[in-house]
């Protein structure tokens, strides 16, 4: 916004009929703060901007706020939107922090945290959810601030350890503070509770590791028709094929000895999706999906059904063919495009991929710089994963189930408002009601 006199213009902040005293801008808090500036002499000005809130939110119909810190007291979630008369227990939840926890297995961090979580609001004596906000809290008890002494002077290379000071001008050095992956613990207590709904609804969502450094799981050796949880976690590197889960682990165990660390691919699937999720056209639902997994500690990449394979295709290759099926549905005898398109589900398995960089923090000497500009050297402590995606399964399997229960919501909202005009519309599921006990 250009204005050729802003010293002589007047600043009005408003917030929520909140007015401009001192006072009342210490109460602003979080709400969302339009300001306008009125030129003396001139008609009063529409123009305004709106300032929001840090990203610490995910989600319009069935929202996830994350809080804490690695080093913190402690860490989790609140959801708000969750529909009611849900059944959910800490048992559910704990079952997928269980999955993503540090100290499950020789190559992950050794960091012993039992990750025990407590339901504080949100769900009633009979284990049913009430509609109101949900709070979900996961204690910090395995913390050793000293060894990052060192990083508080130095840079990790390729950590955000720098951004942090370039953006706030201060951070929290334990840990990495939001950075760590600690945070992704509020995704995954939110994650379990939609994967629950969608789970009533008839949709499963499911990840595995496809790819770890040069060991990479070859095209077509997992059924995604089939695929069970059971078999991704049947072991430590949540692989579902041993031979090259063996591999996989064993090239992990060989940086893990050195100090180093690797990346490595996650593919992860939906199963039993409803047709016409998506809202074209900047709401796409792979959009929506690729926000999401991008937002996870370490990605680096992101592309779902052929993804860059499909630019070694003509169309008359890659496009996927309509036929009906048995029971009378449009089908298509291919999946090159992943389920969606035209950014709108079409009802086949949906599956993506998501690529995890190497873990930053590694136990080799590196050359960095201090806050001061100085040059200097950095062998970092503490305990990192020297792969971080085994334990990133239950992350991006957590990310696709917010994604699809918002557009499930979305969905529901805008398109079954009223009747439906074409028999090619289908309803979303409707679950049975449960009974009070």
């Amino acid at each position: 916004m250009a204005v050729s006199s802003i010293g002589a213009s007047k600043l009005l902040v408003k917030a929520g009929g909140i007015g401009s005293q001192p006072s009342d801008l210490r109460r602003l808090s979080l709400s969302p703060v339009q300001i306008s500036v009125r030129p003396r002499g001139h008609a009063p000005a529409r123009r305004s901007v709106e300032v929001h809130a840090s990203g610490n939110v995910y989600g319009s119909n069935f929202q996830v706020s994350t809080f804490g810190e690695s080093h913190g007291g402690g860490v989790g979630c609140t959801i708000s939107g969750c529909p009611p008369n849900v059944p959910i227990s800490e048992a559910d939840i704990q079952f997928e922090l269980d999955r993503r926890r540090p100290g499950q297995s020789r190559i992950t961090t050794p960091r012993k945290e039992t990750d025990t979580c407590t339901i504080q609001s949100g769900v009633s004596d009979k284990g049913l959810t009430l509609g109101t906000p949900i709070n979900i809290f996961v204690p910090n008890t395995d913390q050793r601030g000293k060894d990052y002494s060192e990083m508080a002077l130095a840079y990790r290379p390729s950590h955000a350890d720098a951004t942090y000071d370039y953006k706030y001008g201060i951070r929290a050095v334990q840990g990495g503070g939001r950075s760590s992956a600690r945070e992704t613990i509020g995704r995954v207590a939110a994650g379990a509770v939609a994967k629950k709904i969608l789970k009533m609804l008839g949709t499963e969502v499911l990840a595995y590791v496809s790819q770890v450094h040069n060991v990479v799981l070859p095209e077509g050796i997992v059924d995604h028709e089939t695929l069970t949880m059971e078999q991704i976690e049947s072991n430590i590197v949540r692989c579902p094929d041993p031979e090259y889960a063996q591999k996989m682990i064993e090239a992990i165990d060989v940086v893990r000895v050195r100090g180093d660390s690797i990346g490595g691919v996650v593919t992860c699937i939906a199963r039993n999706v409803p047709r016409g999720l998506g809202q074209p056209v900047f709401d796409k639902l792979e959009a929506e999906l690729a926000k999401a997994m991008l937002s996870l500690p370490a990605t680096k990449g992101f592309e779902f059904g052929s993804g860059f394979a499909g630019i070694f295709l003509m169309g008359s290759e890659h496009n996927d063919e309509f036929y009906v099926d048995a029971n009378g549905k449009i089908r298509t005898k291919t999946n090159r495009s992943g389920g969606i398109q035209g950014g709108i589900s079409n009802g086949e398995i949906i599956n993506m991929r998501i690529a995890f960089k190497p873990t930053a923090t590694i136990g080799k000497k590196q050359n960095t710089v201090t806050r001061d500009r100085e040059e200097t050297e950095l062998i970092a402590r503490g305990r990192h994963d020297p792969c971080v995606v085994p334990r990133a399964v239950p992350m991006a399997e957590a990310m696709a189930a917010l994604v699809l229960v918002n557009q499930l919501m979305a969905q529901k909202a805008q398109n079954e408002l009223l009747p439906f005009l074409s028999p090619l519309q289908e309803p979303i599921p409707t679950i049975a009601p449960l009974n009070h006990v």
